[in-house]
């Protein structure tokens, strides 16, 4: 449902475009503890009895810190929500957002990480066993190096021919380990942490960023109904992270 008073500020602009900055306008009244509480009344809930008419749809950590709708202050059907831990794509999922795509025919799709991830710090450890075992066959949690000294172990061997060797042979071995873990964590989060790695980026707040651009990726590549979208310029995907010590959204990609 559109909040007339932002809507009014917005109607010059495109549909999607004017949702996002109502949603922006929502986060920044969050943040400052301002927040309106819109379309929580009866007579809002009684209107979307026999349909709901969101605007956007948002996949988002199932963290209970990160609710959307309160992130974004806003009301019962503003938005159609899917939470899964660490923004973790299935089949569900897709399913999910496809029907908010094809039948709500939602105009925009935000992506929202968070800060603090809990899904992204749980595979990073995982991935740290993972590498212990590649160089030392000793993959137990208790034991386990984490990945960034497992890499620097490696990156000041004196043999630099044997450091190259070494380091090609763990990233093969854990791209083959994460897509075979039974973690659902490792395989799906996994590779964001190593696309991070290789480019440099041990920071938890860049990681996290960088599995926003991942789930992005990935979103678009498994679902035509999406692709389709995106084609006909019916559908804007927006990449945002959840700063916790803010309260503010950060935007990514827009």
């Amino acid at each position: 449902m559109a909040d007339q008073t932002h809507n009014d500020d917005v109607q010059h602009e495109p549909t999607a475009t004017s949702t996002w900055s109502r949603l922006l306008a929502g986060n920044r009244r969050f943040a400052q503890g301002k927040m309106t509480h819109a379309w929580q009344d009866r007579e809002t809930r009684e209107s979307l009895l026999d349909s709901q008419r969101p605007d956007a749809a948002v996949l988002s950590c199932s963290d209970s810190r990160v609710p959307p709708e309160i992130i974004f202050d806003a009301g019962l059907g503003d938005m159609f929500t899917v939470r899964t831990a660490g923004q973790i794509i299935d089949d569900s999922v897709l399913a999910s957002l496809e029907y908010a795509v094809d039948k709500l025919h939602i105009s925009l799709l935000v992506i929202l990480g968070h800060q603090h991830c809990g899904a992204i710090q749980a595979a990073e450890t995982q991935l740290g066993a993972l590498a212990t075992r590649v160089r030392h066959g000793d993959d137990s949690l208790e034991t386990a190096q984490s990945l960034a000294s497992i890499i620097d172990e490696i990156e000041t061997m004196n043999d630099a021919q044997a450091a190259e060797s070494a380091q090609d042979q763990l990233e093969e071995s854990l791209e083959h380990l994460v897509a075979e873990a039974p973690s659902p964590i490792v395989r799906s989060v996994g590779p964001s942490v190593l696309q991070a790695y290789e480019a440099q980026l041990r920071n938890h707040e860049d990681i996290e960023r960088v599995h926003i651009a991942h789930t992005i990726e990935e979103l678009v590549d498994r679902s035509q109904p999406i692709q389709q979208a995106l084609a006909d310029e019916r559908l804007m995907l927006v990449g945002a992270r959840y700063c916790m010590d803010s309260g503010l959204v950060e935007v990514l990609s827009f």
